[in-house]
């Protein structure tokens, strides 16, 4: 068995689309459209296959993300090595995003770093 992708609905679509690209090589579909509901989407597949769907429609609820809430915590991307996870943490701290742990070798033998990335979203990056 296979998860075959993971959706997260967004406030800014081509902004959370031209982020995935940006920092994980994403590559967008053409998009989707429905002019009856206003539901906008993507699909962004990366390196492995993996793919996410983005999608954006109007009237959505935008509740506070705390960081240990129930549900979906957060979306992991495996960089391959050590300097890497180094490197993009930092490019993306730069770039001003919040990072909350790492880079480090966690109890369990991860090398990860976390950051709140796109619209308080968590992201973990690891090798």
């Amino acid at each position: 068995m296979k998860i075959e992708h993971i959706a997260m609905y967004v406030n800014d679509l081509e902004k959370a689309k031209e982020f995935f690209i940006i920092y994980f090589n994403g590559e967008a579909n053409d998009g989707y459209y429905n002019p009856k509901s206003g539901f906008r989407s993507y699909f962004l597949t990366f390196e492995d296959g993996c793919r996410l769907e983005i999608m954006n429609k109007p009237a959505m609820e935008d509740p506070q993300k705390a960081l240990t809430r129930t549900g979906f915590i957060h979306i992991a991307f495996r960089v391959g090595t050590r300097e890497t996870v180094d490197q993009l943490t930092n490019r993306l701290r730069q770039d001003g995003y919040e990072v909350i742990s790492g880079p480090r070798t966690t109890g369990d033998g991860y090398y990860e770093s976390c950051i709140i990335g796109l619209e308080g979203n968590q992201i973990e990056i690891t090798i």
